[in-house]
């Protein structure tokens, strides 16, 4: 990984020093292409790790992408169909509280189910599918946060009515690592 990304700055800093834009407008370009690195490219590095985990590794990231959808899908359907309270206004004005709790519900509900098909324990299925699904919400609101900071809607127009790649998987830039980090730091050591 430290090899990539080293390679990344060296043909970063050769992109930005050729150009024949002014400096001051090739080092925010450069800074704008470096965040997408640091706020996509790494984050879902962690798919790769989390699929290597010896036994489990498939199940969970299975399980990560499970909890994402299940989450997202619950809050859309609810959010609109109950939605009075909302939660971030500024960033996303259509995400509820409604839809925030039922994305938390769907995800634990994952949790649940998938314990009949793997020994893992309950409550740590649980565990995971709470912290995975905090986590996306916030990758949610993130990626909103910085669509906003560019001053546009979309991110991309590849699926129409979808607001681009980045909205299909902002959940999962932070569900995934978090996923990753439980298993290593809480179920690991237990295990």
């Amino acid at each position: 990984m430290a090899d990539v990304f080293f390679i990344y700055l060296i043909g970063l800093m050769v992109l930005t020093l050729a150009t024949r834009r002014p400096l001051v407008e090739a080092l925010p370009a450069a800074g704008t292409s470096s965040s997408a690195l640091v706020l996509v490219a790494l984050p879902l590095s962690y798919a790769v790790r989390l699929h290597a985990i010896s036994l489990f590794g498939p199940f969970l990231l299975l399980f990560s992408l499970v909890i994402t959808w299940v989450g997202d899908t619950a809050a859309y359907f609810v959010g609109r169909a109950a939605g009075r309270h909302p939660f971030a206004p500024h960033l996303s004005p259509k995400k509820t509280w409604e839809g925030a709790v039922a994305s938390f519900v769907g995800s634990i509900l994952v949790g649940v189910v998938s314990a009949h098909w793997v020994n893992i324990g309950l409550p740590h299925l649980m565990g995971m599918a709470a912290a995975g699904n905090v986590a996306g919400q916030m990758g949610d609101l993130l990626e909103s946060a910085y669509k906003r900071s560019a001053g546009v809607k979309d991110s991309g127009a590849l699926l129409p009515g979808h607001g681009g790649i980045l909205d299909r998987i902002d959940a999962l830039i932070l569900a995934i690592p978090v996923v990753w980090y439980y298993w290593l730091w809480i179920y690991s050591p237990r295990a």
